[in-house]
């Protein structure tokens, strides 16, 4: 499936997000829950700056959708996220039957961007979704968010 122009506003929210996660204090990281209608039903961004690393907002999205859409919707919607989903949110969304995700940029382009301003790895390892969870519709990287999610991740690690 092709990336449309209502996809590109989703992810363009998510950017957004990415930076109001940032200003924040936390890690640059958006997401958002678009029901089958192409309705936006929940969004959230990155919350690990008070200790706690799960609290990812793609994380938050399937905890959501689980209370709150039934399994046909879940299986509906798309999940639109600024960076393609570590192993537990994938875990989480394929566990919680969840839909498409399309994703800004990929955990390869992040680690790459990460080893060249030496910041330390991560303690998960940044497996692709369909690694995780086979099976799934996944589309990603977007090539037009590259730059900024970049600039962001950079300004988040100085």
């Amino acid at each position: 499936m092709a990336i449309s122009d209502d996809d590109l506003t989703h992810l363009r929210r998510c950017v957004d997000l990415a930076g109001e996660a940032l200003a924040a204090g936390d890690e640059p990281f958006g997401s958002v829950l678009v029901d089958a209608g192409g309705r936006p039903v929940f969004a959230d961004r990155n919350r690990v700056g008070g200790g706690d690393e799960t609290r990812h907002p793609e994380l938050a999205i399937a905890l959501w959708a689980v209370e709150n859409l039934d399994p046909d919707d879940r299986a509906r919607s798309t999940v639109y996220t600024s960076g393609e989903h570590c192993p537990m949110c994938a875990a989480a969304h394929a566990w919680v039957g969840l839909g498409r995700i399309v994703y800004a940029v990929s955990s390869a382009q992040l680690t790459d961007w990460l080893q060249e301003w030496c910041v330390p790895a991560s303690p998960v390892a940044p497996l692709p979704i369909e690694t995780v969870a086979p099976g799934l519709p996944v589309e990603g990287p977007v090539e037009m968010f590259a730059e900024e999610m970049a600039a962001l991740h950079r300004r988040a690690h100085a």
